[in-house]
């Protein structure tokens, strides 16, 4: 379970931005690995409010978590993603700790790591030395229909002060939230070290046909008064332009979700597809000609 960075730092909810940089400060003097000297468990939990810091300081951050909690909002940031943009230097110096190894005056130089992709390590200039490059992420358009198929495309992103051009094949179920990872495509490592990654991340485009959730999908399916009171069959076609017939049930309500099992967006990972939901609208004529008035009053007549 992901941490609950209020409770890491020790403030409630509501806390002002300068509430959790005094919370921050107070805990950063206590668990920086040069007063603490090697303690591993004062590393891990100096690491643990450093990370509900970068998080929370965060105006942009913040609102993401406070909306979708820890659990939704780790699913939809890394830890190179938490930590992008946030100068520990500064802080630190800020602090009253030394420069650019982030070190009390006349420490050791030790670095520390936050996690995959973090350029500061424990141990000094040759751990430093092997450090990973910053990750890149691509916000790449995609259809529901390139989603369900697989496709490849070819994109250009600026890399260095220069534009880039790849061509990426994306594997079928690249739904909204879930990243395509290409290894070595990010930033060069300033000390030397392997280079970052770049991350294609889907952006589904709007169909006119169809919406999603996740792996399922919906279509609405109009229905006439007559046929929600004494059912019917429709057609319903699918993503991969197969069609279905669906038994409408007699005496269907508007708004009803019917389900078709295995007819939605691919799993990424696992062998087996999201679900395809019609939803029925009842459709209520607004003009009647003579003949329909004349069925309706019979039908009022006799209680319907």
């Amino acid at each position: 379970m992901s941490e609950d960075y209020y409770k890491v730092l020790g403030v409630q909810k509501n806390a002002s931005e300068e509430e959790i940089k005094k919370a921050y400060r107070k805990l950063a003097m206590k668990y920086h690995p040069d007063h603490t000297k090697g303690d591993k468990s004062a590393e891990e939990k100096f690491k643990k409010i450093s990370e509900a810091y970068a998080v929370l300081s965060d105006k942009e951050k913040r609102k993401e978590y406070d909306t979708f909690g820890s659990e939704g909002f780790r699913q939809r940031f890394s830890q190179e993603d938490i930590f992008r943009g946030f100068d520990f230097g500064d802080i630190f110096r800020e602090f009253g700790f030394g420069g650019d190894n982030f070190s009390h005056a006349g420490g050791g130089g030790r670095r520390f790591s936050f996690g995959t992709g973090s350029p500061f390590n424990f141990g000094g200039a040759q751990q430093q030395s092997q450090a990973k490059g910053s990750d890149l992420v691509y916000e790449l358009p995609l259809t529901l229909r390139e989603i369900a198929t697989g496709t490849s495309k070819a994109i250009t992103f600026q890399h260095q002060g220069r534009s880039e051009n790849l061509t990426v094949k994306i594997p079928k179920g690249l739904i909204a939230g879930k990243k395509l990872r290409l290894v070595g495509k990010g930033n060069p490592s300033p000390y030397g070290g392997p280079a970052g990654d770049l991350y294609i991340k889907s952006k589904v485009l709007n169909d006119p046909v169809f919406s999603s959730e996740n792996y399922d999908l919906y279509i609405d399916r109009e229905l006439k008064v007559s046929e929600a009171i004494l059912g019917t069959t429709v057609s319903v076609p699918t993503i991969d332009d197969k069609q279905l017939s669906l038994k409408i049930p007699p005496g269907t309500k508007q708004g009803t979700k019917m389900r078709l099992s295995g007819h939605g967006l691919p799993d990424m990972k696992k062998n087996k597809k999201g679900d395809l939901y019609v939803r029925v609208h009842i459709t209520i004529p607004q003009n009647l000609n003579e003949e329909q008035k004349k069925v309706v009053d019979k039908l009022a007549a006799v209680g319907l």
